[in-house]
């Protein structure tokens, strides 16, 4: 007995309707998607920015503006951190940012600089650097906590290490002591 032959089904066809009936559902769905978006997005602080009371209505100083001592070429610095806090008592907050050139490509490396503003409402200013963007370092985090900076750094072991991928990886911190900012946490880098 042989085998006998299936007919032709009529939905395995492929007609011209079929592929219209295709393109219109989809179209549909394209046309739905656009009319149902997410809610607008609300005001919220920079990706990296992390904010401490201070006591009185002190308002700690903002980065816009300010000349960062970096030597960016044709491009332009851009703050990519900052942590806000009282660092030497006297119940105003510092701004410490974490700045590098906008580069398009590349690793560029990070300054770490401590802003400070008068209670006059005086333009911020520099006070310190944590971290000289000559240090090749990247920091991928900053806080301020009891009065001190706390960072994450990345950086490399030897100049041979490529610039996008860091080797090592230490915890630094600085607090105010007499008039400076002294580094109070070992570098102990480890492999990352």
């Amino acid at each position: 007995m042989q085998p006998s032959a299936v007919p032709e089904l009529a939905h395995t066809q492929a007609r011209p309707i079929h592929w219209l009936a295709t393109a219109t559902a989809v179209a549909g769905v394209v046309a739905l998607s656009s009319l149902l978006q997410p809610h607008p997005a609300t005001a919220a602080p920079p990706s990296g920015t992390r904010a401490r009371s201070v006591s009185g209505s002190a308002v700690p100083p903002t980065t816009a503006g300010v000349a960062f001592p970096l030597d960016c070429g044709p491009v332009q610095a851009k703050v990519v951190r900052t942590a806000t806090g009282d660092l030497d008592g006297d119940g105003r907050p510092e701004t410490v940012a974490v700045v590098h050139c906008d580069a398009p490509m590349g690793t560029p490396p990070d300054g770490v600089y401590v802003l400070t503003q008068g209670p006059r409402a005086t333009r911020p200013r520099i006070v310190a650097t944590l971290v000289s963007p000559g240090e090749r370092t990247t920091v991928t985090s900053v806080d301020i906590r009891d009065r001190a900076v706390l960072a994450t750094v990345l950086g490399y072991s030897t100049d041979d290490v490529p610039a996008c991928c860091p080797d090592l990886k230490s915890e630094a911190q600085w607090e105010w002591k007499d008039g400076v900012f002294v580094r109070s946490k070992a570098a102990g880098a480890r492999s990352v």
